[in-house]
Parts: C-alpha cells; sequence; structure tokens
C-alpha cells in the first residue's frame, strides 16, 4: 500500500493558540493542505478564534472533542502553539532570588500542563488506522543539554517538562494509536509579542516573521513520520538536546 502523504490528507485540522506563530500555521496549513478544514482555537473565542479554548480550563478542555466532532470529520492533526513568557506580574528570572511560586505554577500551567492535557481532551477522536499528526510548540531553551547560561528558571523547566509529558505519550501512543505521530517543534526566535522584549540580542537575520516561522514548522511537522515519533526538532529539522 502506498503511505498517504500528509498534503492530501482530507479532514479537520486544530491549531491552538492563534496568536502571531498560531495564526501564520494555520494560513499555511491551508495553503499547503487544502483538503484540510483548518481550525482554531483560542481564550477568546469566536470572532477571533473558531472555538472558545482555554487550555487552563477544565471545562473547555472537557468540551472539545465534542465541538471537534461536531464538525463531521475525521481529526488528523493537532498544532499546539500556544504558549507564556512573560506577561502582567510574569518575567523571565534573572536570579535565584526572583522565583516565585505563583509564577512557576502560571509557567508549568501554560507551557507544560496545557499540552498533554490538550492531547487527553482529543484522544478520543483518533482512529488506529488513520495517520494522525500531534505537534506542540517548545523551545531551545528547554534542553537541559544545550543550557549554557542558565536564568529563565521557570520557562526553562515548563518547556522541559512538556518534553518530557509528549515524550512520553509519543511511547504510549506508539502502542495504542500507531499511525499517530508527536513532535516537538522550535520555532526559531519569531518577530512576535512573546520574544519582543527580547529581540535586541538577536542578529537580524535569525529572527523570523511568524509566516516563514509557520512554513518552516509546517514544512518539518509533515516530514515527520509515526517511526520519528517523539522527536524535539529545531525549524531546520535539526534534532535537539534533551
Amino acid at each position: 500500500m502506498v503511505e498517504e502523504a500528509p498534503t492530501t490528507w482530507a479532514g479537520l485540522a486544530l491549531v491552538v493558540g492563534p496568536g502571531g506563530i498560531g495564526a501564520a500555521v494555520a494560513a499555511e496549513l491551508k495553503r499547503t493542505c487544502p483538503d484540510l478544514k483548518v481550525l482554531t482555537a483560542g481564550r477568546h473565542g469566536p470572532p477571533a478564534s473558531s472555538l472558545q479554548l482555554d487550555l487552563q480550563n477544565d471545562s473547555d478542555l472537557d468540551g472539545l472533542s465534542s465541538s471537534l466532532r461536531a464538525q463531521g470529520l475525521p481529526l488528523r492533526l493537532v498544532f499546539n502553539c500556544s504558549g507564556r513568557l512573560h506577561g502582567p506580574g510574569l518575567q523571565p528570572e534573572k536570579r535565584l532570588q526572583q522565583i516565585d511560586r505563583s509564577q512557576l505554577e502560571e509557567q508549568f500551567g501554560i507551557n507544560a500542563m496545557a499540552p498533554i492535557l490538550l492531547a487527553k481532551a482529543i484522544e478520543p477522536l483518533l482512529q488506529r488506522d488513520q495517520p494522525f499528526h500531534f505537534a506542540s510548540l517548545s523551545a531551545r531553551v528547554g534542553s537541559i543539554g544545550d543550557n549554557r547560561t542558565g536564568g529563565w528558571y521557570g520557562y526553562r523547566a515548563a518547556k522541559a517538562a512538556q518534553n518530557q509529558l509528549l515524550r512520553c505519550l509519543s511511547i504510549e501512543w506508539a502502542r495504542r494509536w500507531p499511525l499517530a505521530t508527536v513532535s516537538l517543534l522550535h520555532p526559531g526566535t519569531t518577530d512576535t509579542a512573546l520574544s519582543r522584549p527580547f529581540q535586541s540580542f538577536v542578529a537580524p537575520d535569525k529572527l523570523f516573521t511568524p509566516e516563514r516561522a509557520a512554513r518552516q514548522l509546517v514544512e518539518v511537522l509533515l516530514q515527520q513520520t509515526p517511526e520519528q515519533s517523539g522527536a524535539f526538532l529545531a525549524w531546520d529539522s535539526q534534532s535537539i538536546d534533551w
């Protein structure tokens, strides 16, 4: 049997977190996979998003599979583009004395727990005989092996925790859903609100537009197969140390 290319998949795709990268990923998926119906989901709901979904709200997660099933199409791809680095009362720590319990809980809530709970929410829609992609944005700074500068305790640790959780997921799904592929993807530094306060340290040729980041991410994602499930990859498809 000839393996079906993801670009020819027909069915439903969901992009969670329709911010700068998420919106661009949704647009790129529509361009690359024209037979997929691409929905977005975010905290603010329509019209900015197709679905209302707060990843830190259990009732939203509990209702997600029903909302997707109502579309009447097989679920083929879920891409989590949510994440949080800074915000009101939340800043990356530069030293130990800046660590705060509530900020750690916030970092872990959205950057580590949310992706695995999203996977739990959509699992009832998977089918053993149908290829499926689950991808989530990670970050190179979440690599323990690559950490040379320290700092950013909460964000680094939360992304490392996400990597472990989704690596576990890939091993379980390899047994239960053998055509599912789980990917952890580092987008590179992208010109979005998340990175804006820190862009002065980035060379101009290393700062990607959301459109370029999305194009690179989707290209890497669609190259992955179940045999490669659980990989932690950069935007250029290079493997990143755990």
